[in-house]
This record gives structure tokens, sequence and C-alpha cells, in this order.
């Protein structure tokens, strides 16, 4: 060993890989991220100093290491999850799930809530709402259980497990051409001011959206840096001609005077969303029924 510390989660990850043979099926088993798998394995070897899986293009098998170490494993997640089935009883029924939310959920968070009633009766959430940095140090730290995401943030001490997809739409003047058009193609933005918020504030939307400009052949002309939903709409409405972007499912629930929301093509921006879990922690069934329960809603 290279003197660090095995992880309970990369002990989990390998024996659920030992046991499905496939990354892709371990990490639907363990509800997160293919590559999060692949990278706890990887650190579990090279904290070992042996590898434990042969990886082919085809296909995974235990080597000879893999083979003796794996009973070992299993024997240390067995006696993990006794300890924690020891204290369970004094568990009140009922839980508590204390869930980081943000701006721009919409109608999905609605959705969600709802689904995660009808799947855990006995459990009751408790939203917290704070800038995205907060909320997965929160997680970190252990005063929140798990927070909703989008985009990709640093993963230290955190599993990321998906949930959604978001659409991204333009927010126009309804008074400006381009209103007219059922759908938006970015290039024919080129011309106007963009409205974003700071990379500092929000880094995922902001390299999605000007990712998708530079796709599109241009870089955008940046005007006043977005700051709240309402004031930025109210400017958007009344003021010079300029643009923005909401999350589809935030936008349904903004019918503001003066504005227009409009689907975006070449390119149509997605962003995914996440729940952030500690790392070092196994889902609870809770917290299984809420990422359940996001997918029920995002299947439609």
């Amino acid at each position: 060993m290279n003197g660090g510390v095995v992880e309970l989660r990369q002990l989990r990850y390998f024996a659920t890989v030992a046991e499905e043979l496939h990354f892709g099926r371990a990490a639907e088993r363990l509800h997160i991220v293919q590559p999060a798998v692949s990278q706890q394995v990887r650190r579990l070897e090279r904290e070992l100093g042996v590898e434990l899986l042969e990886r082919t293009t085809r296909s995974v098998s235990l080597t000879e290491a893999g083979q003796r170490f794996l009973p070992h494993a299993r024997a240390v997640l067995a006696a993990a999850d006794r300890a924690v089935d020891s204290v369970r009883e004094f568990r009140p029924s009922g839980a508590l799930v204390r869930l980081g939310t943000s701006e721009g959920l919409g109608d999905r968070l609605e959705a969600l809530l709802r689904a995660f009633a009808q799947l855990a009766p006995s459990a009751s959430l408790e939203l917290v709402h704070a800038p995205t940095t907060q909320r997965l140090q929160r997680v970190r730290d252990g005063s929140l259980d798990a927070t909703i995401v989008r985009g990709s943030w640093p993963a230290s001490g955190l599993d990321f497990t998906p949930l959604w997809t978001d659409e991204v739409w333009v927010a126009l003047p309804d008074s400006h051409p381009l209103a007219a058009s059922d759908v938006v193609s970015f290039a024919s933005l080129a011309p106007l001011p963009l409205r974003l918020s700071s990379p500092e504030r929000n880094r995922p939307l902001a390299d999605l959206v000007l990712s998708c400009c530079r796709e599109a052949g241009f870089e955008p002309v940046l005007g006043k840096e977005f700051t709240t939903a309402q004031d930025t709409l109210g400017t958007l409405g009344f003021g010079r001609p300029h643009w923005t972007v909401f999350y589809r499912a935030h936008a349904k629930l903004l019918p503001v005077p003066g504005v227009v929301f409009r689907p975006l093509r070449d390119p149509s921006p997605r962003m995914p969303a996440y729940l952030a879990t500690p790392a070092d922690r196994r889902l609870t069934p809770e917290l299984v029924a809420l990422i359940e329960a996001a997918r029920a809603v995002e299947a439609g």
C-alpha cells in the first residue's frame, strides 16, 4: 500500500463491478455515473499497488489479486452494514431529508415533491436554498443530506447521481423580430448583447452558453451581468434589446409582460442535473426514493 486510506465506497464500487463484471451495470446499481465508478476503482488499485480487474474493450474480469481481495472487501462491507443496522432502530420513523435546492427548478420541483411523497410517504423533505458552492460544502460537512445541482462541480468528497436533463431556452423582448419564431437559432442572436450570470456564480451555465455561441460561429457581446430573474426580465422586456437564457422548467412559470421564451437550435443546449451526496456514505432509502422520483418525473 502507498500509505493512504482505502475508502468504503471504493470497496463497494469494486465489489459491485466484480459482481456485474460490467462498469455500466455497476454504475446503474450504485445510482451514480460510470466514470465515478471507474475512477474510484482505479484509486483503490493504486492504493493497493495491484490490478484487481482485467479490462478489455469487450469484457471485465477479476485478476488473481482481485479474486483474493474480493471476499475480504465483502467482509468489510458486511461489517459496516451491520454497524449501521445496529443503530437503525433508534432512527425516528418518518426520516427527514435535508435537500439543497436552487433557483430555476420551476415545475420540476413541484413534480419531484409529489412523486417523492408517493414513493416515501413516511419521509419529509426540508428544502434549503443557498448558492451552489455553499450547498455542496454543506453536503460534505453533513448539514445537508443531498443537494440538486446542474452541471459539473468539484467532486471532492461527493458522488453525483444523474437525475434529469434540462432544456435551456432564450428569453427575448416580445417586440424583437426573433420573438415571432417558434424556435430561435443561436447564430441569429449574434447581434444582440447577452446578459449572463458570471462564471464565478454559475460556471456550468456560463460555459454551456458561451460554447454554444462559439459553435454557432460568434463570440457574444456581453451586456450587464444577470442578477435576479425579476430584475433581469424587467429590463429585458422594457429596456434596450438583448437576450438571456432560462431553463425551460423555470420559463414555463414566468409569464412576464414584454418577454417571450423560445427553444434554441443549432445547437440546442441541454444541462444535466445531479443529486450530490456524501461519497463516504451509502444512499439512504429516502435518497434512493428521491432519485427514483426524479427519474420518474423525467420519464414523464
